[in-house]
């Protein structure tokens, strides 16, 4: 049970709390604890990247707390485009949006993108998801074109519909 706290006046008390976090490998049995990131198809689809994973074809990464629970996931496909990392499949736990996470995690992205010998690191962002593109340029990442993305979405009933959208593509040399 949550209880609220509040001052003599009726206002919430509020305070900072420094909670440390970890950049570890996405597994199999984080997938549970991962649903706030998309619904069951989306989970499904990161089960089979995690599969690419084993194979060295992408690394997952996951932002963890000191009890280990993920909150932050996403994702580098080393096949997406030659030459460069393709990060990809970013999510933030929406409470904890704004926290620093994203940008942890992208950094531990280009990390491992440098690690496997690229100096090239490429994403795709919708092109009305402003406040992603505003933290991609903030992190240094330059808009060089456009291209549509689909994916299939699982609608509230089970049923699955195509999503289709415009992306602005964006790379940053590391």
């Amino acid at each position: 049970m949550l209880a609220s706290m509040t001052d003599t006046a009726g206002a919430p008390l509020r305070t900072t709390l420094a909670l440390p976090v970890a950049v570890r490998d996405l597994t199999p049995g984080d997938l549970p604890a991962c649903t706030w990131s998309g619904s069951a198809t989306h989970l499904r689809q990161v089960e089979r990247e995690l599969v690419r994973a084993a194979a060295g074809e992408v690394d997952y990464l996951a932002v963890c707390t000191p009890a280990d629970l993920p909150v932050a996931i996403g994702g580098v496909d080393y096949r997406a485009r030659a030459g460069a990392g393709t990060v990809w499949q970013l999510a933030v736990l929406p409470a904890l949006q704004s926290c620093g996470l994203g940008t942890l995690l992208i950094r531990a992205a280009e990390r491992r993108i440098v690690g496997r010998g690229l100096r090239t690191a490429e994403l795709a962002v919708e092109e009305d998801n402003r406040r992603a593109r505003a933290l991609y340029e903030r992190l240094g990442y330059v808009a060089y074109g456009r291209e549509p993305d689909a994916w299939d979405e699982e609608g509230p009933d089970g049923s699955l519909r195509r999503y289709e959208t415009m992306c602005v593509l964006m790379r940053k040399e590391l």
